[in-house]
C-alpha cells in the first residue's frame, strides 16, 4: 500500500489543524505534515523543491470565495492530489468540488478511521467521497453550469488571480501592486478573462465568478424544496 511522505494541510482553524495531523500521524506515523493558512501560503509552500503527495484543502479560507481555491491550486498542480476536506456536506458542492478536478471530499465531521480510509484511496489512485454521498438530481440550468466549469477552467492561474481580485472589487492599479506585475499585463489578463468567460465587461465577470459561490450552488435548487 502506499503511504504518503509529505501531506499539506491548507486550513486556517488551528485547532482542525491538530486535530488533522492527529489523525494522520495516527494511521501514517512516518508522515510529515505541513500547514498553511490561506491560499497564497499554500502556493508558496508547493512551490517549493520538496514533493507533497496529497494536499487537504479547506474551502472557507481568507481571501479566496466559493471554489476559487480550488481552481487555482489544482491549474498550478495539475498532477497533485487534492482533496477538500471541509463542513460544506451539500451534496451540490461536494459534486461541484468533484468538478473542478479535486481528488475526493473529507467532511469535517469525520473520524479518524474515516480520515485513513480517504488518504489510502488516493494514494492508491482512487477518488474518495463521503459516506452515504449520493450526487444530487441535476438541476435545470445544470448544463449552462458544466459550460462556465469548463470556461473557468480554461483560464491560467494569474487569471484566476486576477478574476478573484475583480471580485474583490480591486482596481488594474492595485492588483497589479498585489501580484508585482505591471499595468498593462493586468489589463491583458483582463482581456483575456472576459473572452474566456464569454462577457464584454469586468461586472459581467464578476457576476459569471459568483456562480461559483456557495450559496448560488446551494440555491440552485432551493425552489424547488
Amino acid at each position: 500500500m502506499a503511504v504518503p511522505a509529505r501531506i499539506l494541510i491548507v486550513d486556517d482553524h488551528p485547532l482542525f489543524v491538530e486535530a488533522l495531523q492527529r489523525a494522520i500521524v495516527s494511521a501514517f506515523p512516518d508522515t510529515e505534515t505541513r500547514d498553511a493558512v490561506s491560499i497564497e501560503a499554500a502556493k508558496k509552500v508547493l512551490d517549493s523543491r520538496t514533493p507533497f503527495d496529497v494536499v487537504l484543502l479547506d474551502l472557507a479560507l481568507p481571501g479566496t470565495r466559493g471554489f476559487e481555491g480550488l481552481l487555482e491550486l489544482r491549474k498550478l498542480h495539475p498532477s497533485l492530489p487534492i482533496v477538500v476536506v471541509s463542513a460544506l456536506e451539500d451534496p451540490r458542492i461536494v459534486q461541484d468540488v468533484m468538478r473542478y478536478g479535486a481528488a475526493g471530499f473529507i467532511s469535517k465531521s469525520a473520524d479518524r478511521s474515516e480520515i485513513a480510509s480517504a488518504l489510502k484511496d488516493v494514494m492508491e489512485g482512487s477518488l474518495t467521497l463521503p459516506k452515504g454521498y449520493k450526487p444530487p438530481e441535476a438541476p435545470a440550468n445544470s448544463e449552462a453550469r458544466g459550460d462556465l466549469v469548463h470556461r473557468l477552467k480554461m483560464l491560467t492561474p494569474k487569471q484566476l488571480s486576477v478574476l478573484r481580485m475583480l471580485r474583490q472589487g480591486l482596481l488594474n492599479k492595485q492588483i497589479a501592486h498585489e501580484l508585482q506585475i505591471e499595468e498593462t499585463t493586468v489589463k491583458a489578463h483582463v482581456s483575456e478573462i472576459l473572452r474566456k468567460l464569454n462577457v464584454s465587461s469586468r461586472t459581467q465577470a464578476v457576476i459569471e465568478a459568483q456562480k461559483i459561490d456557495f450559496e448560488s450552488v446551494i440555491g440552485e435548487t432551493d425552489d424547488k424544496i
